[in-house]
């Protein structure tokens, strides 16, 4: 059992896989300060100087009453609170995510074509007798006059 399980670690997929998933998390912390250094200060700013993932909806107050100054204060009050700043935030960075990957792989999908596409039949033949390009279907060389067989 072992033995198989060390089979199944080292194969090249499951490598390939694990490689993925490393990239994938560094990507996902790039997106996030994209997003949220990059992105939504601006909208914030538009907004009126409010950070937006702290917006919120409080459902049930903690044990200091209302009002909180912000999430981090609701949150260190025990108030259940639904983040929806956050949700929008989060949003974002899978439809950034989305949108680069669809990008990646439709370049290489477009790389993939080129590869498996036929190459184009040829048009021209060089001639037996004075290899000179001459049209596939001529049966006489227009350079030398010889006669082409079939």
């Amino acid at each position: 059992m072992l033995k198989e399980f060390k089979a199944f670690v080292l194969r090249g997929n499951m490598i390939d896989m694990a490689i993925g998933i490393i990239i994938g998390g560094a990507f996902g912390a790039i997106v996030k300060s994209l997003v949220d250094d990059i992105i939504m200060p601006p909208i914030g700013m538009l907004l009126g100087g409010l950070d937006f993932a702290s917006f919120f909806i409080l459902l049930k107050q903690g044990k200091t009453p209302p009002p909180y100054a912000s999430l981090a204060d609701a949150k260190t009050a025990g108030a259940v609170t639904l983040n929806w700043g956050q949700f929008i935030n989060i949003l974002l960075a899978f439809v950034i995510v989305a949108l680069v990957l669809f990008f990646l792989i439709k370049a290489v999908n477009r790389l993939r074509r080129q590869e498996e596409a036929p190459a184009a039949a040829p048009t021209t033949k060089d001639c037996p007798f004075c290899m000179t390009a001459i049209p596939i279907k001529a049966v006489r060389c227009p350079h030398c006059t010889s006669e082409l067989s079939g």
